[in-house]
């Protein structure tokens, strides 16, 4: 029965058990947690256009780095990684969780930053823009790439060889050597065009990877792969078919490149 009281003179009806029924909640097919950098401008608008699908959803958190990104800098940032995680629909399941700066898990490795996440969420899938950025070269069946970053030299020699090492060659590279993640996210859309389309020439590479989720690049995808005749990937392109393919989402995007038409292989 609803309580009665009276407020300023008038019967107020106050039904204090409503009925209600639960349902499966915001992503049924899938939710994706994504732990962010501060200055990241870019990670979670593209995130969200490629999750931008029937009962998927993007849910993200963001953890403290220093401004200037370093190799110091990028593993610091594993002291709060796990608490990032937990911030992220703590009291529910998140079907794949992925950390999410390229350089940052390259130098802090996957698997340190698996079991971090999975100090919040024990029985989420786990994935890094490194580990995404290799299984969508292999994907499309890469083998020499042109490789473009905002990164300093230490960086990139380390990325570079990181993909050698995962079989992939890297004769052609080029980057802005812009360590301040806050401008990373102002490089023009019209600088990356000329860039991929500059190293993307080359007869020496067939595909180009954009490594950094701070530049604005998935848009450009289409149009880059037609113009150059091989594929294109970025970061966030990587990490977001990767992040859908993990948690069984295979609807194909050809809007953002050929990259989307493919499953993990």
């Amino acid at each position: 029965m609803p309580a009665r009281d009276k407020t300023e003179g008038q019967p107020v009806t106050d039904y204090r058990h409503l009925f209600s029924k639960l349902d499966a909640g915001i992503g049924s097919r899938a939710r994706i947690g994504i732990i962010a950098l501060p200055d990241d401008q870019t990670i979670e608008h593209e995130l969200r256009m490629i999750c931008d699908l029937a009962e998927v959803a993007c849910f993200v958190s963001r953890l403290p780095c220093a401004a200037a990104i370093t190799p110091d800098s990028l593993q610091a940032m594993q002291n709060e990684i796990a608490r990032a995680a937990g911030l992220i629909l703590p009291g529910l399941s998140v079907d794949v969780m992925a950390y999410g700066c390229t350089s940052g898990s390259l130098f802090i490795g996957p698997a340190s930053i698996h079991g971090l996440i999975h100090t919040a969420h024990p029985r989420t899938i786990c994935t890094t823009p490194i580990e995404a950025a290799t299984a969508a070269l292999a994907a499309l069946e890469a083998h020499s790439i042109a490789l473009i970053t905002p990164y300093t030299d230490e960086i990139n020699q380390h990325l570079r060889n990181h993909l050698r090492q995962n079989q992939f060659e890297v004769p052609v590279m080029g980057s802005w050597h812009e360590p301040v993640d806050a401008k990373v996210g102002r490089i023009s859309p019209a600088s990356i065009r000329n860039a991929v389309l500059d190293l993307g020439q080359s007869n020496r590479v067939d595909a180009v990877f954009i490594s950094c989720t701070n530049l604005r690049a998935l848009t450009l995808l289409g149009e880059l792969e037609h113009k150059l005749g091989k594929p294109v990937i970025s970061s966030n392109a990587a990490l977001g078919w990767h992040c859908l393919r993990l948690a069984g989402i295979n609807d194909p995007l050809p809007q953002y490149g050929n990259l989307f038409s493919r499953l993990i292989s």
